[in-house]
């Protein structure tokens, strides 16, 4: 089986390398970004099978990304999973509204997102 590749967008280092970390120990290709415009320049050069996204990212924000993903014909089913700080209930309305497939708020623990990256893959 091919490891699904996984975009995160998070500009936090430790964070990122925690993530990258626990996603290839589970099988997965993760691949980073840490702003919101290069997370779309990604997307535009070649899509991931999932998306891990901050909402509070420098240049554009989570949901200016999530916008972007979802007028896209080729990104609009692109699986995404929202990891925030900022889990209060109107921004996970928002971030629905949107159309993210999922939402985590930190702090998270890692088999919470191993599992949720594993239902958006389909595995």
């Amino acid at each position: 089986m091919v490891a699904a590749s996984v975009l995160i967008a998070e500009d936090e280092p430790h964070l990122v390398e925690l993530l990258t970390f626990i996603l290839k120990r589970e099988g997965y290709e993760p691949a980073a970004v840490f702003d919101g415009e290069a997370a779309v320049d990604s997307l535009m050069r070649e899509a991931p099978d999932v998306m891990i996204l901050d909402l509070m990212l420098p240049k554009l924000d989570g949901y200016e990304v999530l916008k972007k993903v979802r007028s896209d014909a080729r990104l609009k089913k692109l699986p995404v999973l929202m990891l925030t700080a900022k889990g209060q209930d109107r921004d996970r309305k928002v971030a629905e509204d949107l159309g993210v497939n999922a939402f985590i708020t930190k702090p998270f623990s890692n088999r919470e997102v191993v599992d949720c990256v594993a239902g958006l893959c389909g595995r």
